[in-house]
């Protein structure tokens, strides 16, 4: 049986030091603000510098891990004799997988066994994450990457991913909402409460009233959807971790789970979603569906 080594994207947005504690192989994607030349690795920018420069009202735009850099990346592994088992941000968001599906069929020419698990999250965030945390602890517990990728494929529809931004910009730039919406809504501090569906996809759950509206909403969503299995609640915000530290008190108390990781939201999540993002992930019953409008 083969050793193998989990492969991921920065768009999970796990620290550095996470990933090297728990030896996994990150492939950076990239951002670059308008009035740079240079696009910079994510990661690469303190989070509060980042974060400063966007509510400044400048813009940044994103781009994916390419063939050629999972192909180095692979090599490597391939090369000390360990399989891959790679977990990739979201097909429906990001080019990332397609990136690391086709980097895996070039080197399957040199690599003819079976050797290279290419895995989509249909994940995001420390969704994604979350996943790959999951998939550490069954390598070391002597899992091979077959019986890790299956067990992980089996958690993904349960992978609940629930989320609110303070300013409806960003998503009106990428095209989630439509220029009136996101006045309309900034100026009444409407807040919507977010989740990536089975697909993968971005999806409106609903609509809820200034921050603590947003608060108790991510809170009422988690007690709704918790079950059994929700052992691992994580917590990812953009550069408001005192929201994070509240939302971590109310679940508690409300429902005594204890929150195991707050993390940051990098600065490629982050150009998307804007400064004030406050994100829940945990195993639910299911992933969560869109509220029927009242």
């Amino acid at each position: 049986m083969h050793k193998f080594k989990i492969h991921t994207d920065s768009a999970c947005d796990i620290s550095t030091e996470l990933l090297k504690e728990l030896d996994i192989e990150c492939c950076p994607l990239s951002f670059k603000f308008d009035r740079d030349k240079e696009s910079i690795y994510d990661g690469n920018m303190p989070a509060n510098h980042f974060y400063a420069r966007l509510a400044s009202g400048e813009k940044a735009t994103t781009s994916a891990v390419n063939k050629s850099r999972f192909i180095r990346s692979f090599e490597e592994t391939l090369g000390s004799g360990n399989d891959i088992l790679y977990l990739g941000f979201s097909s429906a968001l990001s080019a990332c997988y397609n990136s690391a599906r086709l980097a895996a069929q070039e080197l399957s020419e040199e690599y003819p066994e079976e050797r290279i698990h290419i895995v989509d999250t249909l994940s995001a965030s420390a969704g994604q994450g979350m996943l790959i945390f999951l998939a550490a602890r069954m390598r070391d517990r002597g899992y091979d990457a077959k019986m890790t990728e299956d067990c992980i494929r089996g958690i993904i529809p349960h992978m609940c991913h629930l989320f609110v931004v303070d300013d409806l910009t960003y998503l009106q730039r990428g095209g989630r909402i439509g220029s009136t919406t996101a006045t309309v809504g900034n100026l009444l501090g409407v807040k919507p409460l977010l989740t990536v569906d089975n697909s993968g996809r971005l999806t409106l759950l609903s609509k809820v009233r200034g921050r603590r509206g947003a608060l108790n909403s991510l809170a009422d969503s988690f007690g709704a959807l918790m079950c059994d299995a929700t052992d691992e609640i994580f917590i990812s915000h953009a550069n408001c971790p005192g929201d994070a530290d509240e939302l971590s008190r109310i679940i508690r108390d409300r429902y005594q789970r204890s929150v195991t990781l707050i993390t940051e939201i990098g600065s490629v999540i982050g150009s998307h979603t804007g400064q004030g993002t406050l994100a829940l992930f945990f195993i639910g019953k299911q992933r969560p569906t869109k509220h029927k409008q009242k």
